[in-house]
């Protein structure tokens, strides 16, 4: 009994380290995704504006 509890501990703790690269993964994705959607949708605001504007 106890060397099956010495397994799912072991077994648990090696996905721990997993999991957190997984989850740096994916809030680097989505850093990633706002960045570009900032970039994209500035300009388009800025151009958007510009057009606008009263001569």
């Amino acid at each position: 009994m106890s060397k099956a509890l010495i397994k799912f501990h072991q077994r648990l703790t090696a996905e721990k380290g997993a999991t957190m690269v997984e989850y740096g993964l994916m809030v680097a994705l989505v850093a990633v995704v706002v960045a570009v959607a900032a970039a994209v949708l500035g300009t388009n605001i800025s151009t958007m504006f510009a057009g606008l504007a009263f001569p």
